[in-house]
Parts: structure tokens; C-alpha cells; sequence
């Protein structure tokens, strides 16, 4: 029986995404190349080290570790002034209105995300006071797709792997609940989550009581 809902943030609940697409192409112009949104899609889900050695190797550019700490910093310097911008507004339509669906209906409600500026968005937006548990970058050693900050958040809210719900935007995350032994629900296209278990264009486009007849329907469980 599904007892537990984990959201990725970017995304899922709140698009950054763009935040993050114009500070990282900021610093590889500072460096002498440029990159595509397309490439920036595949960023998602993925940590800011790592996310740094992906675009450096795309532009060809070998630096001193040291050198790499130093422009993550940058980036998330520029990063910050945009997401100290963001306001409620910024929420994803039906996010917030599915969330407090989840909580009527009793699920424990967990965030899952290799951000380590989660909690400042989550505040920004207001969103702060409906999770039980917040997994995020300062709480995981491997980003996705690992598990890790799946397991983490089901550890916290005391509930086992296959009582879960992910829900999920990137090929990574969906790859990381698929791991973690979770049911996946794809935000996006199919044609780009083509593991997920379910693909909805967003979280307006299902309820908690559609979403668990689908897990139902998926593993036979008939609760």
C-alpha cells in the first residue's frame, strides 16, 4: 500500500530550470564556449560538480580542482539572484492544490532533491510547511540517478521503498526511484521518460486518487 509521495522540486513543483540554464551558460561564456538548451536538459537532475564537469568536457576545457570550486560558487551566486526573486507565483499549476490533495488523504509527503538550495525555494514559494521530510544536496553523497536521496527520504518519513510514489521531471530521477524500488511518475513526455511507470504533462493532470488506482492497476495490489 503506498503510505509515502516524494517530489523532486525543479521542475515538479516549481520550474528553475531556466535559473539554472542561464547561470551555468553565463559561466561557460565566461570561459569561451556557449551550450544549447537541449544540452541543459540533460543537466537535470544532476549535481552542480557534476553538472560542471559535464559542460567543461563540452567545451573542452581541463581546470585545477580548486579552480572548479571556485566557479560553481560563481554560478550559484548568479543562480541565487534569480531564485531570491521567486514568489508563490512561481508554484507549477496544480502543484500546490495536488500536494494538499496528498495530505488529506494521509500520505506522507517527503522532498527528494540533489539541490542544496532547496530549502531556500521552498521558502521563497511558501512550500516549506508541507513536507514531513526535505532530502536535498547537504543530505547525500551521490547524486541521480543513485537512489540515495530516495532511500534518504523514505528512511525519514519511516516507510519502506515500495510504499512510494517518486515524482519525477529528469531520465536521472526516474532512473533513481526505478533503483530505489519505487513506483515513478513521470512529469513530462513519454517520449522522454520512457521508464517511468506513468507520464502526466504536469500535476494538473492527475489526482491522488486516479495516481493510486494507477499503482493499483501496475502491481496488483488491489488495496
Amino acid at each position: 500500500m503506498i503510505k509515502a509521495f516524494l517530489f523532486d522540486l525543479d521542475g515538479v513543483l516549481v520550474d528553475t530550470a531556466v535559473f539554472h540554464y542561464q547561470a551555468w551558460r553565463r559561466m561557460a561564456n565566461s570561459l569561451g564556449f556557449d551550450f544549447t538548451h537541449e544540452f541543459n536538459e540533460t543537466l537535470k537532475g544532476v549535481s552542480r560538480m557534476d553538472s560542471l564537469d559535464r559542460i567543461l568536457a563540452l567545451g573542452g576545457v581541463a581546470l585545477p580542482d580548486e579552480r572548479k570550486l571556485e566557479l560553481a560558487a560563481q554560478k550559484n551566486d548568479w543562480y541565487l539572484e534569480l531564485v531570491n526573486q521567486m514568489t508563490p507565483d512561481d508554484i507549477l499549476p496544480g502543484a500546490e492544490a495536488f500536494v494538499e490533495q496528498a495530505k488529506r488523504a494521509g500520505m506522507k509527503i517527503a522532498l527528494g532533491s540533489v539541490s542544496k538550495n532547496a530549502p531556500l525555494i521552498l521558502a521563497r514559494v511558501g512550500l516549506t510547511h508541507v513536507f514531513d521530510a526535505i532530502i536535498d544536496g547537504s543530505k547525500i553523497t551521490h547524486s541521480k540517478p543513485d537512489p540515495e536521496v530516495f532511500l534518504n527520504g523514505a528512511a525519514e518519513l519511516n516507510v519502506q521503498p515500495a510504499e512510494c510514489v517518486v515524482f519525477e521531471d529528469a531520465v536521472a530521477g526516474i532512473e533513481a526511484a526505478k533503483r530505489g524500488n519505487m513506483f515513478a511518475l513521470g512529469i513530462g513526455s513519454p517520449d522522454v521518460l520512457t521508464e517511468a511507470d506513468l507520464v502526466v504533462p504536469s500535476l494538473e493532470h492527475i489526482t491522488v486518487a486516479e495516481l493510486l488506482a494507477a499503482v493499483d492497476k501496475a502491481q496488483g495490489l488491489g488495496y
